[in-house]
Order: structure tokens, then C-alpha cells, then sequence
């Protein structure tokens, strides 16, 4: 009996591309309505919820329309897939799901209800982005000490920054200005901080934006300090942002879309069929899409939707043979 739960079948991207619009049609009603919880609407997690919205609307033949809901931060996220009903998606990293399925730290006491969660997809990873501004006089972590920053509230990319500066040991010696991460840019650019932190594929429209009529760098990890993260070294390339003519090495998050076991088998493969099928499209507009493969589904923490489950099966991404 095949578990829901796997590790990736190694397919090649074309057995998706190939696969052709035949099989769309699923007892899924006309315009089957999805929440799409996603990210501040700063982030390039929002704008990439926009990109499957209107992917899902046209590859689906108008038979999904997707509705996205900013949200404050993943945890959020997660929690609200306890008293959510019918079609429910929400992005976050697997880590939280393992944490909410086991009942640990910001999830205790362990709810049950988590337990109905289920995967679909993965999307770009979270990069962990340091921007200053390039007349501060920083060029390294530990100039940081002193200065203003802002790495906002709630989200990942706040307790990453915060965890990282103790590890660092730049623990309150950084200046954290109190403020919504959405008020950096503006602060950064009319001088009031030096730098902010943000989370986000690369590349991220927020680090954009500053980098646009304003001269910043993008702070780089020394080998030692990607050690004490733990977290997956990950290199943005040069010349991805304006100015930026070195390589920066970084932290990365793997990050995925969940739905619960409210939504019915016909709706989860149309989602999952869909999104596979316009990855390629999408990433023509957005190049964070080009990193996201079939590999990455082993990182769900979650046992799949069985209409997911499905879609995998007939894709030739997930045997029978290679379910776990």
C-alpha cells in the first residue's frame, strides 16, 4: 500500500512540459473557488501568489479561480488551517509543519486538527537577504553594531535576522527600529535606517525597489557563519540586483503550498496538475520559478493530497515503486 509521504522521483522537467492540456477536465465544479494564503504584500511571496492565481485561472480554463490573502507571516499561516474550510492553500516552510504536526514550541499544545494538513507543491525558497545602504560604512555583520536596521515583525525573516545576530554575537547591539518590515524600503532610502533584512526568492521586488536610485550592497556570509546557521548555503548570483557585481552567499529555506483534507481529491489534482503545467510560463516572466523541481517535493514534511498524489502518479514524478 503506497504512503503518501516519499522521496522525489527523479524525473526529467520535460515529462511535466510534455504532458499537454488532455486530462483537464475533472469533476472539479466550474470556478471552484481557492484561498490562497500567502505573505506580506511586500514580498516577492505575494507577488509570486498573483503569478499562480492568474496561472490557475488560465490553465484551468476558468475552472479555478483563486482568491490571495495577505498574511503576516507563516505561522500564521498554519494556524488558520485548523478552523479553515473547503479550499484552503497556504504557503510556509515544511519546518513549521513538522512542528505544528508534532505539537512543538509556537504549536503546543499539539491540535489534532493539524493532523488533516496535506501538500501540494513547492515553491521558490526563502533567501535571506541583508541590505544596507552603501554610504554606511558596512561591510561585514559586525559592522552592523550600532547601526539602525529594520527586520520587522512576525515573520521568518524577523526571527531569522534576530537568531543570526545572536549567533553572530551582535545580540542588542544591532538598533532594531520597531517598525512593519513594509516601512523599510522608504526609511532606507530617506536615510532614517541603515539596512533592513528581508526574506524572500531572489529576486526579491523589496531589495529592488531599494536598489533602485539608491546605492546599496547586499551583506555576505563568511563560511563560519553559514556553519552556525544550519540553514542550506545558497550563492545570489552577480548582477541579480543593481550595483551588486559580486556574488553573496546567503541562507535559503525550502518553502511549500498545503491545502487540508476539506478540499476533495478532483480540486487538490487540478491545483497540482496546473501549477506544473504553467511553471515553465511563469518562470519566463519570474526566474525565481527556474529553481523550483520535482527533487523538492521531498521536503513536504507533510503526506501529500491524495488528488496531488495522483497527478504525481500519472506524471511519472512519483512510482508506485518509489512512494514511501
Amino acid at each position: 500500500m503506497i504512503r503518501r509521504t516519499f522521496t522525489a522521483a527523479l524525473a526529467a522537467a520535460a515529462v511535466v512540459s510534455g504532458l499537454g492540456a488532455a486530462g483537464l477536465a475533472t469533476s472539479a465544479t466550474a470556478e471552484t473557488r481557492v484561498t490562497y494564503k500567502s505573505a506580506k504584500s511586500t514580498s516577492s511571496y505575494y507577488q509570486m501568489a498573483v503569478q499562480i492565481a492568474e496561472a490557475m485561472k488560465a490553465g484551468s480554463g476558468g475552472e479555478i479561480i483563486v482568491t490571495v490573502e495577505e498574511s503576516q507571516g507563516s505561522v500564521q499561516n498554519v494556524k488558520e488551517a485548523t478552523n479553515r474550510s473547503g479550499n484552503y492553500v497556504f504557503t510556509t516552510p515544511p519546518g513549521l509543519v513538522k512542528l505544528a504536526l508534532s505539537g512543538q514550541r509556537m504549536f503546543e499544545p499539539k491540535d489534532p486538527a493539524f493532523e488533516k494538513i496535506r501538500g501540494l507543491f513547492a515553491i521558490p525558497s526563502l533567501t535571506m537577504h541583508y541590505v544596507v545602504r552603501a554610504d554606511a560604512g558596512i561591510d561585514g555583520f559586525a559592522a552592523l553594531a550600532g547601526k539602525d536596521f529594520i527586520i520587522g515583525k512576525g515573520s521568518f525573516g524577523a526571527r531569522e535576522a534576530a537568531k543570526n545576530f545572536e549567533l553572530f554575537g551582535l545580540k542588542d547591539q544591532v538598533k532594531l527600529v520597531d517598525v512593519e518590515l513594509n516601512a523599510a524600503v522608504p526609511a532606507l532610502k530617506n536615510g532614517q535606517v541603515d539596512g533592513f533584512a528581508t526574506a524572500g526568492s531572489y529576486p526579491a521586488p523589496n531589495v529592488l525597489e531599494a536598489a533602485a536610485g539608491t546605492e546599496i550592497r547586499l551583506l555576505s556570509m563568511s563560511e563560519e557563519q553559514l556553519a552556525a546557521t544550519k540553514r542550506t548555503r545558497l550563492v545570489i548570483p552577480a548582477g541579480t540586483y543593481p550595483g551588486i557585481d559580486y556574488d553573496v552567499t546567503t541562507t535559503s529555506l525550502p518553502v511549500a503550498a498545503y491545502t487540508t483534507t476539506a478540499m476533495d481529491d478532483d480540486t487538490a489534482y487540478l491545483l497540482t496538475k496546473t501549477f506544473w503545467e504553467g511553471k515553465d510560463k511563469m518562470a519566463a516572466a519570474n526566474p525565481w520559478w527556474n529553481g523550483v523541481t520535482a527533487d523538492m517535493l521531498s521536503t513536504l514534511g507533510a503526506e501529500l493530497h491524495p488528488g496531488a498524489l495522483r497527478y504525481y502518479e500519472e506524471a511519472g514524478l512519483l512510482s508506485h515503486d518509489s512512494a514511501q
